[in-house]
């Protein structure tokens, strides 16, 4: 009782004040003073049966207004419905940012509700902005929870300032659309997005997945394959029907090869168990897939750099870009699940040629320990050197005064440097960005690897396709560096190190859908388990400002950020 009457009593207060200073003079709503003072005071908040997501953005919003209404205009409130309809284009859900209820009563007059009904629906459109808009510009999920070894500098802006903004301009639809990641790619995914709901609602039954159908043969499941093919837009509706729909001919080979090109694949026009797979993943999976894309695209920095280098694990690439032209694309060999490539942007500062190897510590014993014991001449073929301690006190040692086979985890006090040349695990060239994970770019002598359609293959790092392609590139502003100088100093087989003239920023991502550059959508298995997470907590309820709520373990937001 003393409680109660005491929030009302400081919510009187409040509303005095906020006449008493603000510049209209107008009166602060006291309804909407007593929700943002239980919100900051701790205590949850429902109106009109949804709960209040963003208290810290919301009081600092009715704060510098003087606690008045905000949403008087019927034409704002109906820009604001739209967004939010349309946010599922974002992979986002309509109802996390209240759709249901706002959209039922946003075209009545306010004259219709009563003052307190008045208000709750003021904080539910404001709620509803500061949340999606948010949600647009930094993600929905904190990446930390799905990638843990997250770095990146994200976008962030108060958003109750950009809330105040897009009032006064007249322009939420504008200032919505501003907060989306501006890269071109992010459109395109969106757009693909939108045509592939189409296909929601079309009978997908699972293909049986064996045996395979070789080019020529006859076969049931031709008839569902070839009417799935022509609803992902690799058969046209013409072909299907003039063909004999069980037998698998030149065009339908055709449009098989083109498939498996699009989903990761080789290309051989034959359609077994993983094909077959691919045919079987339904609309609505390939919706989650682009839905994780868009979320990761809204974790990455404002510019990616003027000129920067970026690979995509799942997709097994890596492309360089320049004033947003792509100017190199290479093939890359990435971790394997058990020992998977970080997600992380850096900036590479120098290249080593002919680099040394200094054997990772759980590569040496997990992997080149047991090799050790079974072959005796492991070491000197492939011209590694042992040493005993670290740093400036390290001892070379005599490989056969070890005894190998006593050596474990616990006891290993060697390190293990491979000496330059066409052995070297690193190759001929690394690119350098120091990093917590001790993770680069580097060739190497198992180039043959590179003409495999799946390829994670390494410890962590990333292995290029022809490297001195992308060294080139890099030393281009470097004065001094021609490719004719590169290619010398490689023959040579000394350690060289050059430094960058700038720093090129690169950012290691995960992408298993995207548009390619001749507007194909194209599809990646889930290499290292990471979509599932995400999407399912996409697809959760978010919790806003965590300090009001339970923490679950992968919540959504990181405790202030609303």
């Amino acid at each position: 009782m003393h409680g109660t009457r005491r929030l009302s009593l400081t919510a009187t207060m409040l509303a005095v004040l906020a006449t008493l200073w603000h510049p209209n003079g107008f009166a602060a709503d006291e309804a909407i003073v007593s929700r943002i003072e239980a919100l900051d005071a701790g205590f949850p908040v429902q109106v009109l049966g949804n709960r209040l997501m963003a208290h810290k953005a919301l009081s600092a919003f009715y704060g510098t207004r003087g606690y008045q209404r905000a949403w008087q205009s019927p034409d704002l409130r109906r820009q604001l419905i739209d967004a939010v309809e349309q946010a599922a284009g974002d992979g986002l859900i309509p109802a996390d940012y209240h759709a249901d209820i706002l959209s039922g009563l946003s075209l009545r007059p306010m004259s219709d509700f009563s003052e307190d009904l008045r208000a709750d629906l003021d904080l539910l459109f404001s709620d509803a902005f500061l949340m999606l808009s948010s949600h647009m510009l930094e993600g929905k999920v904190n990446p930390k929870t799905v990638h843990a070894e997250w770095t990146a500098n994200r976008r962030q802006r108060k958003m109750e300032s950009v809330l105040s903004e897009a009032l006064e301009r007249a322009n939420i639809t504008g200032t919505l659309d501003s907060l989306r990641p501006a890269d071109p790619a992010y459109r395109k995914l969106m757009a693909a997005r939108q045509d592939l709901t189409s296909l929601l609602g079309q009978p997908w039954l699972p293909l049986a997945l064996r045996p395979t159908i070789r080019p020529s043969y006859q076969d049931e499941r031709l008839r569902e394959i070839r009417r799935r093919l022509s609803e992902l837009g690799e058969l046209t509706e013409e072909t299907v029907t003039a063909n004999d729909p069980l037998h698998n001919d030149a065009d339908l080979e055709s449009a098989i090869t083109r498939f498996q090109a699009r989903h990761g694949l080789e290309p051989d026009g034959i359609i077994g168990p993983n094909t077959l797979a691919a045919l079987n993943l339904m609309p609505v999976e390939r919706l989650r897939q682009i839905d994780a894309t868009l979320e990761r695209w809204r974790w990455l920095p404002e510019s990616l750099g003027e000129t920067y280098v970026l690979v995509n694990i799942a997709g097994f690439e890596l492309k360089m870009v320049e004033n947003d032209k792509e100017v190199l694309r290479k093939r890359v060999i990435v971790g394997q699940p058990f020992r998977q490539t970080p997600v992380f942007s850096d900036r590479i500062r120098y290249l080593v040629f002919n680099p040394t190897w200094t054997v990772p510590r759980t590569v040496m014993i997990q992997d080149q320990l047991p090799q050790i014991v079974r072959d005796p001449d492991y070491l000197s073929r492939l011209k590694i050197s042992v040493y005993q301690g670290w740093g400036a006190d390290r001892r070379k040692m005599d490989p056969l005064e070890v005894d190998w086979s006593s050596l474990n985890r616990n006891n290993f006090p060697y390190q293990l440097v491979q000496e330059p040349g066409t052995q070297n695990a690193l190759g001929q060239v690394k690119f350098m960005f120091p990093n917590q994970y001790d993770v680069y770019l580097h060739d190497t002598p198992g180039r043959g690897l590179f003409t495999r359609s799946e390829r994670s293959f390494s410890s962590g790092c990333i292995r290029v396709e022809q490297p001195m392609d992308l060294a080139e590139r890099l030393l281009a502003a470097a004065p001094g560096w021609p490719r004719e100088k590169i290619d010398r100093v490689v023959s040579e087989s000394e350690p060289e190190t050059v430094l960058l003239p700038e720093p090129v920023p690169v950012h290691i991502q995960y992408w298993t859908s995207w548009v390619d550059d001749e507007g194909r959508l194209q599809f990646r298995d889930d290499l290292y388990n990471r979509d599932a997470r995400l999407i399912d907590q996409l697809r959760s309820t978010p919790d806003g400002d965590r300090r009001y709520n339970t923490p679950v373990a992968g919540s959504a937001r990181e405790p202030g950020t609303l």
